[in-house]
């Protein structure tokens, strides 16, 4: 059963996992966001990627920028989330 949570973005048990997609699409917002990170040229990913548009790249920024701001504050790990360890050297 296909959910929207967000903007453009829909997550579906039986399309990639159940991770959050663009929708009408099997793009994972992850990968899209991971592809920016390494290059930032929206450029450059619509090149490797004509089927994407501007605006869906947006809704994916979007819902990452959303899942940010519901992040938990005031250094306060996540339930259930590992510790950070931090390297002395």
């Amino acid at each position: 059963m296909r959910r929207e949570i967000a903007q453009g973005i829909t997550i579906d048990p039986e399309v990639m996992v159940g991770k959050p997609v663009i929708k009408g699409t099997r793009m994972p917002v992850d990968l899209v966001l991971a592809k920016l990170s390494a290059n930032p040229s929206v450029d450059d990913l619509l090149a490797d990627y004509p089927h994407l548009s501007v605006d869906q790249i947006r809704d994916c920024l979007r819902y990452a920028s959303e899942l940010a701001e519901r992040a938990p504050r005031g250094g306060e790990p996540e339930v259930g989330a590992e510790p950070v360890s931090r390297s002395t050297t």
